[in-house]
C-alpha cells in the first residue's frame, strides 16, 4: 500500500505466501504526476524496487532488511 497524505493510494493483494515485492510492479505501474516518494515496508526492499523508482525520482522510503548488507538510508520519519 502506497499512502498520500496519510491516505491509501492503491492496494494490490495477492496470496498470503506470496512475497510483497512481487506485487509491486502493479502498485508502481502508472504513479501519480508528482509523485515524490513512495513509502513501503521491508517487504518491498529489493534493488528492482528501488532502481525503478530512482528512474522516475521518486525517493524510496523502505525500510532495509534486517539481514541487508548494503543499508540504503531511508527517512523514518516520513
Amino acid at each position: 500500500m502506497w499512502v498520500s497524505q496519510g491516505h491509501p493510494v492503491r492496494l494490490h493483494l495477492t496470496a498470503g505466501q506470496v512475497s510483497d515485492s512481487k506485487g509491486a510492479d502493479t502498485l508502481l505501474r502508472d504513479l501519480p504526476d508528482g509523485t515524490e516518494d513512495v513509502t513501503g515496508d521491508r517487504g518491498y526492499d529489493n534493488n528492482k524496487i528501488r532502481l525503478s523508482l530512482a528512474v522516475q525520482n521518486i525517493t524510496a522510503c523502505i525500510p532495509p532488511k534486517k539481514n541487508r548488507k548494503s543499508r540504503p538510508p531511508y527517512d523514518w520519519h516520513l
